[in-house]
């Protein structure tokens, strides 16, 4: 596989150099075998193909020259024989033409096929694993343009590309080496002059495709973003009467991938025509001087004949070049996509202290904790806060002031700056992180249900679940009621992101699947925020009972939801201002005591 590593040099997106097909070949290392047997096929393929055009001007020799033929010369003197000798010859050649291309074919896609799957999980796998500051940053279409355009654009290039390369390098070789030996030494060389040109213009080709290629593959991801961007705010964009606005947007995007493709279009189109007339330049002149060389019988007629049809095999091939670099450059594009994710850092790594749930209490100690996003100021400010096991603390404060960033920093959705968090006097990040995260509940204002039926969006993380778990936790959320009343109850299909619900519902059914996973911290964020009266007293029922004996952090806006928490703090810029129970903060007077004036419509 040599020659398919000499390409031309390219920087990936962190500005360090590649080879973007070298990073392929790494990645598929664990096919060696099979690459190594279908480049064999390959070979043996390219040998058996150049064959026909020898038997050819072996058999005009039999009947021209007679008993002075090639196969003559074995001692096979008979044209009737000599013409059994080729016919046997023939059929054993095209058989073994027709396996090993059978063989090549099966391999090259097969692999191309593993490839794409194992990359795409893996690159999966690991976008899983990237912190959640990573995802702010990147947008869902320009990744799901990495993990389905990309990896599909590399088994045009897997299935066929690699094998042609490989095909023409083996023709190039074999018949170079085959004319300078039975040819005179300036036939060869006129009919290989425009090689050189052939190739240099390939080269040179391949390099300004290049960059014209990653451009394409830029625009296709910001066109996929403003897709999926738009589908997931369909109704906000009706409600808003700004489907012309979205249109005239996506036309933009739309109209600037047109015009990176067609930039590629147009010096992809024009190398064709450009080879062609060098090819022709090459055959012109072995047609002109070989036919000179056979009249003047330093050559047969037969093997006159063979050339022309062998050099033809050969040089017009070359006009393919164009096709196959194409497929070259859109897929090397697509690899260094791909590969430039799975070279992204994990920052976010997990300890190695095991944390079994079953042996969690719950005591949870933020220490001198500070925490900034990304290019923004400080959110959480040296902050202290003890959280006994077993105990239902809440947290209140204006929207911004740092509230849901501290179960973010609990469960190392991000890891803090400075300061240390525990469980049980454990700091968080000695601990394995599928452990720390399975002894933790959340449930949010933001419920993201999956499309699939009811039972399975209950059953999230608890996959093991029965049947009878599974609606035990349904009643205890207060749930049971309206989900047999669904057309299919149990296994409703609740829709993408549960849109078939009302909010309300979601909610229920998103406080079910804290309830089957039955965690030892449970974090309740605005779990009731955006849902009616009657709705609320339902939650606040199936809460009171799901917190007892288990460590609770209540985030809030409403303060009824909250009056029976053991301790209340307030938050105000990143740092807790007040604290106390429900009637304290009222004999204090301050933030929390002009909330609930204003919330129980005291003033």
């Amino acid at each position: 596989m040599t020659t398919l590593s000499t390409f031309h040099k390219n920087p990936d997106n962190h500005g360090k150099s590649s080879y973007p097909l070298q990073r392929l070949l790494n990645y598929g290392s664990q096919y060696r075998r099979q690459i190594w047997l279908a480049t064999l096929f390959t070979i043996i393929n390219t040998i058996l193909d150049l064959a026909p055009p020898w038997i050819a001007g072996i058999a005009i020799d039999i009947v021209v020259q007679k008993q002075e033929s090639a196969i003559a010369n074995f001692g096979v003197k008979d044209i009737f024989w000599q013409l059994v000798v080729l016919s046997v010859l023939t059929v054993i050649i095209w058989i073994f033409e027709s396996l090993s291309q059978y063989g090549f074919d099966r391999i090259w896609r097969n692999l191309a096929q593993n490839i794409q799957h194992n990359l795409r999980l893996d690159a999966y796998n690991h976008l899983q694993e990237l912190e959640s500051a990573y995802f702010e940053e990147k947008s869902t279409g320009a990744l799901m343009s990495i993990l389905n355009d990309d990896i599909n654009q590399l088994e045009d290039f897997l299935n066929y590309g690699v094998h042609d390369i490989i095909g023409i390098s083996t023709s190039i070789i074999i018949l170079v080496g085959g004319s300078f030996l039975i040819l005179p030494a300036s036939i060869t060389l006129v009919a290989m002059l425009p090689m050189p040109f052939i190739i240099w213009g390939s080269l040179n080709y391949q390099k300004n495709l290049e960059s014209r290629y990653a451009d394409v593959r830029e625009r296709v991801s910001f066109l996929n973003s403003r897709l999926e961007n738009n589908l997931s705010g369909i109704n906000t964009i009706k409600s808003f009467t700004a489907e012309g606005y979205e249109s005239c947007r996506l036309t933009r995007e739309s109209e600037a991938y047109r015009r990176s493709n067609t930039k590629a279009i147009k010096l992809s189109a024009a190398f064709m025509p450009l080879i062609r007339m060098l090819v022709l330049v090459g055959f012109v002149a072995l047609l002109f001087w070989g036919g000179l060389t056979a009249n003047a019988g330093k050559i047969s007629i037969g093997t006159y004949s063979a050339i022309i049809a062998l050099v033809q095999s050969m040089l017009w091939p070359l006009v393919d070049l164009g096709e196959i670099f194409d497929k070259y450059q859109r897929s090397m594009a697509s690899t260094n996509r791909v590969m430039n994710l799975l070279d992204t850092p994990i920052r976010i790594t997990t300890g190695d202290i095991s944390l079994p749930t079953d042996k969690v209490r719950g005591e949870v100690d933020f220490a001198q904790v500070s925490f900034a996003y990304p290019n923004r100021e400080a959110i959480i400010k040296q902050l202290s806060l003890h959280i006994p096991a077993g105990e239902t603390i809440a947290i209140i404060g204006t929207t911004g002031s740092g509230k849901s960033t501290l179960t973010k920093l609990l469960l190392r959705f991000y890891d803090i700056s400075s300061g240390t968090i525990t469980i049980d006097g454990i700091d968080i990040k000695k601990l394995d992180l599928h452990d720390l995260r399975r002894s933790i509940g959340l449930v949010s204002q933001d419920v993201f249900l999956f499309h699939g039926t009811v039972a399975e969006n209950i059953a999230y993380g608890s996959f093991d679940a029965s049947d009878r778990q599974i609606v035990e936790a349904a009643k205890v959320a207060e749930a049971h009621d309206f989900v047999i009343q669904l057309p299919q109850g149990y296994e409703t299909i609740v829709g993408e992101r549960g849109q078939k619900l009302s909010g309300g519902q979601r909610q229920r059914i998103a406080i079910a699947r804290a309830v089957l996973k039955n965690p030892p911290i449970l974090i309740l964020d605005e779990a009731t925020s955006s849902v009616d009266n009657e709705t609320e007293a339902a939650i606040q029922r199936s809460l009171e009972r799901i917190t007892v004996n288990r460590t609770t952090i209540a985030i809030a806006h409403r303060l009824s939801t909250i009056r029976n928490a053991s301790r209340i703090y307030v938050m105000e810029y990143g740092e807790l201002v007040e604290s106390g129970t429900h009637e304290e903060l009222l004999e204090k007077d301050g933030i929390y005591a002009n909330l609930w004036r204003v919330q129980s419509g005291e003033c």
